[in-house]
């Protein structure tokens, strides 16, 4: 569908929003700034911005939806004869390679974590995001392979799954604060997804395969 003007205008908006609010967060931490400064700064009202970012832990970790849906989507589009945790292995792996900064792998990292680090909000919104890409998994899984009430194997491979995606998210971002170079924590992270493929069992590995077109 294409993107309307209003639509476009709004997006725009957010993200301007969000840029500003960032900017701030990171030259002065994430306490010390207020709604008031970020609506100043971006000159838009307050009203405006809480359109927008209802809370303000949203004006920083911006991308939730994004995240939470994030293996959902993998496992919604793995490809025929491939199961869940191979597309999630493919697609981390891809994102690794290209050095995606969407699973941490760019210089400011470093400057990105310290502002979470000093945010006890922040700190408490990443672990609930958490359990709501666990929580979003599991319903994926369940509807992908029509599991019935009751059954264990969307939670636990949901759980399994879960962990890869924060461990890798968790080593990229404690070895990029160390101001690393991002090459190479790249390419050790490929052998971490390759020791953490190697600890899952058949099960896991072989759960919901799309059937051969």
């Amino acid at each position: 569908m294409t993107e309307g003007l209003r639509e476009r205008k709004k997006r725009q908006t957010r993200q301007h929003i969000s840029d500003v609010a960032t900017g701030l967060f990171l030259e002065r931490g994430f306490d010390a700034v207020t709604i008031a400064e970020i609506a100043k700064a971006a000159d838009v009202s307050v009203n405006t911005v809480y359109n927008y970012f209802p809370a303000k832990e949203d004006l920083f970790l911006d991308r939730v939806e994004d995240v939470i849906d994030r293996l959902s989507r993998y496992v919604r589009g793995r490809r025929s004869g491939e199961s869940a945790a191979a597309a999630v292995l493919r697609e981390l792996r891809a994102a690794v390679v290209g050095q995606s900064p969407a699973i941490g792998l760019f210089a400011g990292w470093a400057d990105f974590m310290r502002v979470i680090t000093d945010a006890h909000a922040l700190r408490s919104r990443l672990w609930a995001i958490q359990h709501e890409v666990l929580a979003d998994l599991t319903t994926t899984l369940a509807q992908e392979t029509g599991a019935t009430d009751g059954d264990p194997m969307p939670t636990l491979v949901a759980g399994q799954l879960s962990w890869i995606h924060g461990t890798l998210m968790g080593w990229i971002g404690t070895e990029m604060v160390k101001r690393r170079d991002v090459a190479e924590v790249a390419r050790e992270a490929l052998g971490l997804l390759d020791e953490m493929e190697e600890l899952m069992g058949r099960k896991v590995l072989e759960y919901a395969v799309r059937p051969a077109e």
